[in-house]
């Protein structure tokens, strides 16, 4: 409903502003420019010879005077969807005596998909066969962008100020991480504050990963959302960038110097054999914070000493380890960004002192920002609000500077709000090379007064447009922007017929642009900014064209697993219309956007009515067991609070952030209780084939370690959770790394499992089956306690105080597979899962691993977020095996069969959502992600867990 209000409301605000501002406003400007076209068709062409005098100017000249920038920032206001209220004109900004420009910073659009009042949002997406599925690669221009004869009597390519660049990224350098009054970037601040550097949020669109975001950046295209796949898989290929036009290539192709790379290897892979010295860290060991920045930092002084170099990137990791870790609010935070100032200041003062780096553009930027719980990968306004600030002293001569620290003005957004993708044109304007030929960025205006010359400032604005234009043609037909072009301007039908009669309009004027003074100049850019804004929004709108056939294709083999699985199950299905209404509200959730992000609500409620219905089943029996039903219903209302997620309530107070993080003392009671639980239970029933002293010492062992492991990974993970005795036990153990200690963990489960599959499977008589399953499960969820955070090991506390009174309960197959396909999605969300990236938890990952394995991370990664639903599904095998005991025949296969019949149907659903809602505003950001959890759970959980390892502990319960 969250997401349905916010709709409404900036529809209604939408249409507020378009008849109160934008309608006169757009008639006006019709009327205007029409006027200039015919006055300027009749008009004589200027002459080849131009006075020089007209169009060269001052510092003071060549900025854009106040009427420009006040129309500028009324459009700039527009995008914001959220404006309710009548927009005024700015008064004239008044120039600095100094020569310097004063700047009023306004709010660009934070969302790429928000369109231009004057232009419809509908527009429908094709169906070319080169595309191919959901997740389709965009369409690129091969080849290297050259300087064009751009006509209009403008000349060569103006001069650049600056042949080098050092390009600085700070992996999830959040917004006010650097401009806030907390941040402790206090040398980039002073900055800021005396005009050295130009300060902005540069808007990141979803999905907010490294891979696409550093696509974007350097193509200034739009990347695809398949790339949250493939940001996954560090030994992928397919997504390099070698073929396609980036900054980085076009620096190279300069040949005035070399290009180096240190830091996040994501680089090395999307451009292979682009960087002559390069020394690349790996992004995804969240486990280290300080060594992985350090490897960047050794290199730096030498290479500021190099002249041999243009190009310098260095990508830097422990911000977005330290956040993956224990969030924003982490104690190391701020020594991190003090370090990450004093590295800025290092290679600030180097510009200034040595002669070869004079002309070096310093470039400081996040690759994305981070959430409150310092994940990312979504669209909330934390993730999307990357710092962006250009450094140089050459820009003293030009801004008067910016009040640094300053307060954000929205969420996250301080001074002006760019797209990332104007890092690509602003770089090729300031460095003096062609816009990339994929480029859908604009250049950012607020560098023109860098060139004295307003010919100078046109070409860059026109190159620019032309380039965009190139990318709109090869979508678009071409006829559309011809001058013989015979579409009605007065009336056009669509927006991107606008787009062409616009850029008609200002072919016109820049043919007799001779005749305008350089004072009248003002609405030539202004136009031309506009069309440049309005391009980059259409174009970014049509984000991929879809192959229907591989589409439906999809939908149709997911379907038909749907009718086999019918078709399997033994039982009526009259028997069970319980589990199809589950079945079929699920899926008709799946067309809602906040029915999505709110998912986690549904299985509350399904779990409490479910466990409700069966009190009142067993109260007619035994009140025993409806007591039972009752404390069930009991842990579920503390579950629910355990971890707040979805979107609507997201931060608020929970247990495991709030309470927990208040109370650590009570925390490690709980977590050494669940370690006691786990001992006593192998103990006890544990090891059947062993004497119940050697059974009670290997469990106790086991206990020990994991529980000393969990302890040494919270000190170096999260410390604050530590209290007194906790932090002693800490400080006993060391002198073993969590490396070490997590590989002894899993080779003492491993050998555990082994030695109970082995002997129960050489026994001559098989007399312990059921308890080796259920020394199998012990062991498992002690492997889930090690994958958890500390502040969720209760929740498997209460989860097997749950099973164990379910188990109890005289359940039929029907009853427990409701009951586990509720559990496995209910105890999914209470570990603080959500349909959203960014809530992947990456903390556990690395537990034993020493280096990057795609497989051991894959495996541990799947495992440490959906570790509830695992432990139901062991839980669900040892009830199907009583069940089989009992007596009932095809139990597995009845089992499996149902829950295929959920999978697959509510698989089916999502794609047709996806493929229905195409062209949704929340496509992107809601059901992408959605589509990508239900592969998840279709393939990881479904066929891995419930079919495979659920098979797997039925075989050796039953062999």
């Amino acid at each position: 409903m969250a997401k349905g209000s916010r709709a409404s409301s900036i529809k209604a605000n939408h249409s507020a502003l378009k008849s109160k501002v934008f309608g006169p406003i757009e008639t006006a400007r019709t009327e205007r420019l029409s006027a200039k076209l015919l006055a300027l068709a009749s008009a004589p062409r200027p002459s080849a010879q131009k006075d020089t005098g007209d169009v060269t100017m001052d510092v003071e000249d060549a900025a854009a005077p106040a009427p420009l920038k006040s129309a500028l920032k009324v459009t700039k206001q527009a995008d914001d969807m959220e404006v309710d209220k009548d927009t005024t004109q700015a008064p004239p900004s008044s120039k600095p005596s100094s020569g310097r420009i004063e700047k009023k910073r306004s709010a660009r659009s934070r969302s790429s998909g928000i369109v231009f009042p004057k232009y419809k949002n509908g527009k429908k997406v094709g169906t070319k066969s080169k595309k191919s599925g959901f997740f389709p690669y965009k369409p690129f221009l091969p080849g290297l962008a050259e300087y064009e004869a751009l006509g209009f009597g403008l000349g060569a390519p103006p001069k650049a100020p600056f042949d080098k660049v050092i390009f600085m990224v700070v992996d999830a350098l959040r917004s006010d991480f650097v401009f806030s009054n907390e941040s402790a970037f206090t040398f980039t601040q002073s900055l800021i504050s005396n005009g050295a550097a130009m300060p902005y949020t540069a808007h990141a669109t979803s999905p907010t990963i490294t891979m696409p975001r550093v696509k974007a950046i350097t193509t200034g295209s739009i990347p695809s959302f398949l790339d949250v796949i493939l940001n996954f898989a560090e030994s992928d290929t397919t997504s390099s960038l070698a073929a396609q036009d980036t900054w980085l290539a076009q620096m190279k192709a300069k040949g005035s110097g070399k290009l180096v790379m240190y830091g996040d290897d994501t680089w090395l892979k999307l451009f292979p054999d682009t960087f002559d010295r390069a020394d690349g860290t790996s992004s995804f060991f969240v486990a280290d914070f300080t060594e992985v920045d350090n490897n960047v930092t050794r290199h730096v002084p030498e290479e500021l000493r190099n002249d041999d170099w243009n190009t310098m990137v260095l990508h830097y990791l422990g911000m977005d380890h330290i956040g993956h870790k224990a969030g924003p609010r982490s104690p190391n935070m701020i020594p991190k960004q003090k370090e990450m100032d004093g590295i800025v200041q290092q290679m600030y003062t180097a510009i200034e002192s040595q002669k070869h780096l004079q002309n070096t553009l310093l470039v400081l930027c996040g690759d994305h920002g981070m959430n409150d719980a310092g994940n990312h990968g979504g669209s909330a306004p934390g993730e999307t609000s990357p710092a962006l600030v250009f450094m140089s002293p050459k820009f003293r001569k030009i801004f008067a500077g910016n009040e640094s620290p300053t307060t954000a003005k929205d969420e996250f957004q301080f001074y002006d709000t760019v797209e990332q993708s104007d890092i690509a044109p602003t770089l090729a304007g300031l460095l003096g090379f062609p816009v990339p030929r994929n480029n859908l960025g604009n250049f950012i205006d607020d560098f023109l007064p860098m060139w004295r010359s307003v010919d100078d400032q046109c070409h860059l604005l026109v190159s620019n447009a032309k380039q965009i234009l190139n990318v709109v043609t090869a979508a678009y037909p071409a006829s559309l922007f011809g001058a013989d072009s015979s579409q009605d301007c007065q009336n056009p039908s669509s927006d991107i017929e606008r787009l062409g009669c616009d850029w008609k309009l200002i072919s016109a004027q820049l043919e007799n642009r001779g005749q305008i003074r350089p004072a009248h100049t003002d609405p030539l850019f202004y136009d031309i900014l506009i069309w440049l804004r309005h391009a980059q929004d259409i174009m970014g709108s049509t984000a991929s064209d879809y192959n229907m056939s591989k589409l439906l294709a999809g939908q149709v083999i997911a379907l038909l697993s749907i009718v086999l699985a019918v078709f399997t199950v033994d039982l009526v299905f009259r028997q069970s219309y319980l589990f199809v209404l589950i079945v079929l509200l699920y899926s008709a959730m799946m067309f809602g956007s906040s029915y999505v992000e709110e998912e986690h609500n549904f299985w509350y409620w399904a779990a409490s009515g479910w466990i409700a219905s069966l009190v009142f089943k067993t109260a007619r029996s035994s009140l025993t067991t409806s007591f039972s039903c009752v404390v069930v219903l009991a842990g579920l209302r503390i579950t629910r609070r355990w971890n707040q997620t979805g979107q609507k309530f997201a931060g608020e107070p929970d247990i495991a952030r709030t309470f927990l993080a208040e109370h650590t003392t009570f925390l490690w009671a709980l977590v050494f209780s669940m370690y006691m639980w786990n001992c006593y239970s192998l103990s006890s029933t544990g090891f059947p084939h062993l004497p119940r002293s050697i059974a009670k010492g290997v469990s106790q062992l086991l206990a020990v370690m994991a529980a000393a492991f969990k302890v040494a990974f919270t000190h170096e993970d999260a410390p604050e959770l530590l209290d007194w005795t906790a932090n002693k036990a800490a400080e006993l153990t060391t002198g073993f790394s969590l490396v070490t200690r997590a590989r002894g963990v899993f080779i003492g489960i491993a050998l555990a499992l082994a030695q109970t599959i082995g002997a129960e499977y050489l026994a001559a008589v098989r007399r312990h089956r059921f308890a080796s399953t259920r020394t199998i499960h012990n062991l498992l969820t002690l492997f889930l306690i090690t994958q958890s955070r500390a502040t969720n090991i209760p929740l498997l506390m209460i989860f097997s105080a749950q099973f164990h009174l379910l188990h109890n309960l005289d359940l039929n197959l029907i009853e427990v597979t409701i009951t586990s396909l509720i559990f496995q999605y209910m105890s999914f969300f209470a570990f603080g899962g959500t349909n959203s990236i960014s809530s992947v938890d990456l903390s556990s990952a690395y537990n034993g691993v020493s280096g990057y394995n795609i497989v051991a991370v894959g495996i541990l990664t799947f495992v440490s977020n959906w570790t509830g639903p695992i432990f139901w599904t062991s839980a669900t095998t040892i009830m199907l095996l009583r069940l089989r005991a009992s007596g009932e025949k095809n139990v597995l296969k009845n089992y499996i069969a149902l829950q295929t019949v959920f999978a697959a149907t509510s698989l089916v659903f999502i794609m047709v959502a996806c493929t229905e809602l195409r062209t949704h505003l929340f496509i992107w950001t809601v059901f992408s992600p959605k589509y990508l959890y239900s592969m998840a759970w279709s393939i990881g959980q479904h066929l891995g867990m419930n079919i495979g390892l659920g098979s797997l502990l039925f075989w050796l319960g039953t062999y």
